[in-house]
């Protein structure tokens, strides 16, 4: 459903007269990169081996194995830059959004996704490597100084943020009581009944979220407009 949302985002808030040129920072095993091709040419880049190892055997997808913080790539190259749950896993995100900026064309686009409220940290981050998570104010202050403007800035997963709170609450006290392999959230939640009832509230917020921005969430996104 994320993978909707974005798409949404894209063919909503960007003008697109010709197939775009399209860096996609973090493809992981490939499912963002499927959906950007909708929009144009993409080039995926992924940082783990693994990762583009399977995407080149399984899914017959060339990827370019190289770090955010050092893309591979001349100035002003792509008209979108994409990083989807990216930046929170580095050191430096000053660096990595300097070097996304770096690889934008002028007019050009910056589309991030990254995890929202500190208060919300919990094994699932740990899990997963990040370094943090972000409020709205965090994020933009990684832009202060550079030239260009917002085009759309919400949180999302924002109907779930209660339960997915209560959720990480409950497990980490689970966890200070048993010494329990520590989980990431979707290992946590195997119920297909509860993963379809996720599955339509999300569904909702992403109608909601083509007219309205929202106040909180679990994550965040920003479209970013370079001058």
């Amino acid at each position: 459903m994320r993978a909707k949302l974005l798409s949404d985002t894209i063919q909503s808030r960007i003008t697109i007269e010709k197939p775009l040129s399209i860096l996609n920072i973090g493809s992981a095993t490939g499912r963002t990169s499927e959906i950007l091709q909708e929009f144009g040419e993409v080039t995926s880049v992924e940082y783990d081996k693994a990762c583009c190892e399977f995407s080149k055997n399984i899914l017959d997808m060339q990827v370019i194995n190289a770090s955010i913080i050092d893309l591979p790539f001349p100035d002003e190259k792509f008209d979108l830059v994409c990083a989807f749950d990216v930046i929170e896993h580095v050191a430096d995100d000053e660096s990595a959004i300097s070097e996304m900026y770096r690889v934008c064309k002028a007019s050009g686009h910056l589309f991030l996704t990254v995890p929202a409220f500190q208060s919300l940290w919990s094994v699932h981050d740990e899990v997963n490597h990040h370094y943090r998570r972000y409020r709205k104010n965090n994020l933009l202050r990684l832009f202060s100084g550079r030239e260009g403007s917002i085009i759309k800035c919400t949180y999302f997963n924002s109907l779930l943020f209660i339960p997915i709170f209560l959720l990480r609450k409950t497990q980490a006290i689970r966890l200070s009581k048993k010494r329990k392999r520590k989980k990431s959230d979707f290992e946590v939640i195997s119920s297909s009944f509860v993963n379809r009832l996720f599955y339509s509230i999300f569904n909702l917020e992403r109608m909601l979220l083509k007219r309205w921005a929202f106040l909180f969430g679990v994550s965040l996104m920003l479209l970013w407009k370079k001058k």
